[in-house]
């Protein structure tokens, strides 16, 4: 299966060379049976990469330790369950599952348009296998996952104990679906420019592909921050890291052209911006990898030094001019059809949002890679902490949420000032006395109390919007309410869809500002039967156990969380000790609620039963994790297929 899986892998180099130049060259030359010839040899490269990547899971489940990537991620006593998700646990599988994933996703673009398109397909497929064709030279030259050791260890090192949770499962696939994914709307907006079809034909084919990657890119960010949140032990699930912040940026530009490319398919406006933008959301899903794989910054998420960095670095710099000369070469033909009629108007606040997420972007980057530039300037590395991304971000971030609360109640081209008052009127009104409300009963952080208010503005909006839509549906049909409201989103599914992600990033806000601001954390060495008082929790230590299997130590303390002497929950922290990678973790213990989280951390021991704890409670946090479920709920409406059942509801 090894000689099959390495040997699948090169083939599948030669075929992706072979689509990338045959496609372009069929395109050029117009030879039809040389453009099938391309799209019948991106399902080969598919079909190769399948072959590679089943020979290297199989690999995982019997613990072919000769192979140098296997023994370094798994070992005998690693849980099937773990045994496969190494398999994108260290930098060779996940560049494998990289290739794999855009070998699919050219698949499924070329069945997609197999009746449209013509005259980009074949551009698209050229650009697609050209990207792929570099990462398959990395996996073939440079860090081949099929690599063999002189000999074969009895056993594995095994996985990182961080890495020993569910979150390993889902968090790192959904990232590279996200990153992966932007290579189709990139690949067609280059076409675009190649051909000189510069409408909005591009645009329309690649809104779901912009759409599936930016969801899967922000949920995974939302995983990513949930494990940190679950395993780390440090009571955050945020430390703007500069892993974190890689996958971050992509997002926050995929979310300016999400709204930006609506501007040009109603009014024909913003085509170089569009380009732009959806330039730089790939350069950042590249530069994000190469942060990743490079080892230039420090990470807890890094795979340290590694030959690749310069590589990607390389592609990066080859990918930005390749774009912006063809991207310059074709500005004469970008021209606006329209011009932006007046500042109170919905393309203005489009545009004022565009620039809110692109200047979050650039600051975001601009922390990340200063620490890079310091060195390299003054020899010293200056790290840019999180006081440095909260004091940027925070009012950016207010901003943006009021934005959101402004744009659905103004009209397209021009807003009179009546209607303006009219609409904003109730809103602003109940959000005014709440805010006096919320000082009054001590809400006095200005950050937390602004953003409270943002939230409940931005909330009302929405609601209204639903409202309104629901009792004109209800007054065109002659139906109930709740059927009404089901209507109105089933026939308004992008509209409306979009309205629910919107309520979700709200929740997403709340959650963050209660659990940034008002966190409260207390630590204190116990003997058996003392407490600590936390908030209005009083944690009692009962006992401390000790347990021991196969691969790792562990100790467990048992704590009695009560309120006012009502016993509410027993929590068991952990500390876990990995004999074979020598290294002790922390098992976190939670308890949740929609008002609050308690989280309990078990510091260290001593030989006589005391222990020392760290206690934080979370205010909110639950709210975060409701909002990514909102996510979902909101794409699955705009992405669900048309059916004639929907016009009947």
């Amino acid at each position: 299966m090894i000689e099959i899986g390495n040997f699948s892998l090169l083939l599948a180099l030669f075929v992706s060379a072979y689509a990338a130049v045959v496609s372009a060259y069929g395109a050029i030359a117009e030879k039809e049976r040389l453009i099938l010839s391309g799209k019948q040899a991106v399902y080969a490269v598919g079909a190769l990469l399948t072959i590679s990547s089943l020979a290297l899971a199989y690999a995982f489940l019997t613990h072919e330790f000769q192979v140098e990537y296997v023994a370094s991620y798994s070992s005998r006593s690693l849980p099937a369950f773990y045994a496969l998700s190494a398999f994108w646990a260290g930098q060779k599988g996940s560049l494998l599952l990289w290739s794999w994933l855009l070998a699919t996703f050219a698949i499924i673009t070329i069945f997609q348009n197999r009746r449209q398109n013509q005259e980009l397909i074949p551009y698209v497929i050229s650009l697609m296998m050209g990207v792929n064709l570099f990462f398959l030279i990395l996996l073939t030259f440079v860090c081949n996952p099929f690599e063999r050791l002189p000999f074969s260890p009895p056993d594995g090192q095994g996985l990182n104990p961080l890495l020993q949770n569910p979150g390993m499962i889902f968090h790192p696939p959904t990232l590279f679906v996200g990153y992966v994914g932007f290579t189709v709307p990139f690949a067609f907006a280059i076409a675009a420019l190649i051909t000189g079809q510069l409408g909005e034909a591009w645009i329309r084919t690649t809104r779901k592909w912009s759409l599936f990657s930016w969801f899967f890119l922000g949920i995974g960010v939302l995983l990513g921050a949930q494990w940190a949140y679950v395993e780390l032990g440090w009571g955050g699930y945020w430390a703007w890291d500069p892993v974190e912040n890689a996958s971050l940026m992509p997002w926050l530009t995929g979310t300016a052209f999400l709204h930006s490319v609506m501007i040009q398919e109603r009014r024909g406006m913003l085509k170089v911006w569009n380009m732009v933008l959806i330039i730089l959301t790939f350069s950042l899903c590249i530069f994000g990898t190469f942060l990743t794989r490079s080892g230039i910054i420090s990470s807890v998420h890094s795979f340290g030094e590694s030959t690749v960095g310069p590589f990607l670095l390389g592609f990066l710099v080859l990918l930005l001019l390749f774009s912006i000369a063809y991207l310059i070469y074709r500005l004469p033909s970008l021209k606006s059809e329209n011009q932006l009629d007046s500042l109170l108007s919905r393309e203005s606040t489009f545009l004022f949002n565009n620039l809110i997420l692109v200047g979050a972007a650039f600051s975001v980057f601009w922390g990340t890679i200063f620490p890079v530039i310091s060195e390299a300037v003054k020899g010293v590395k200056i790290t840019m902490g999180p006081p440095f991304f909260n004091q940027v971000n925070v009012p950016i971030g207010l901003a943006l949420l009021l934005i959101t609360g402004v744009c659905p109640l103004i009209s397209w081209r021009r807003a009179s000032a009546k209607n303006f008052r009219k609409n904003f009127l109730l809103p602003s009104s109940i959000s005014l006395l709440v805010a006096v409300v919320l000082f009054i009963i001590g809400i006095r952080h200005t950050y937390a109390w602004l953003s409270f208010v943002l939230c409940l503005f931005v909330f009302i909006t929405i609601v209204i919007e639903f409202y309104r839509g629901t009792k004109a549906r209800r007054e065109l049909t002659g139906k109930g309410f709740l059927s009404s409201f089901i209507n109105l989103i089933a026939n308004n599914r992008r509209r409306y869809g979009g309205y629910l992600i919107h309520l979700s990033m709200v929740l997403i806000f709340f959650g963050i500002t209660g659990s940034s601001a008002y966190q409260q954390e207390k630590e204190a060495t116990l003997k058996k039967g003392e407490s600590l008082r936390i908030k209005d929790f009083t944690v009692r230590y009962d006992r401390l156990e000790e347990s021991a299997d196969m691969h790792k130590i562990t100790v467990g303390a048992e704590l009695t969380v009560s309120n006012n002497g009502k016993e509410l929950i027993r929590l068991r922290p952990e500390r876990r000790y990995y004999r074979a990678q020598e290294q002790p973790t922390t098992e976190v213990a939670i308890w949740s609620n929609p008002k609050e989280d308690l989280y309990a951390i078990l510091v260290g021991y001593d030989t006589d039963g005391s222990a020392t704890f760290k206690v934080f409670v979370n205010p909110l946090i639950a709210w975060i994790w409701a909002g990514g479920l909102g996510l979902c709920l909101g794409i699955a409406i705009i992405l669900w297929p048309e059916r004639q059942i929907w016009r009947r509801s």
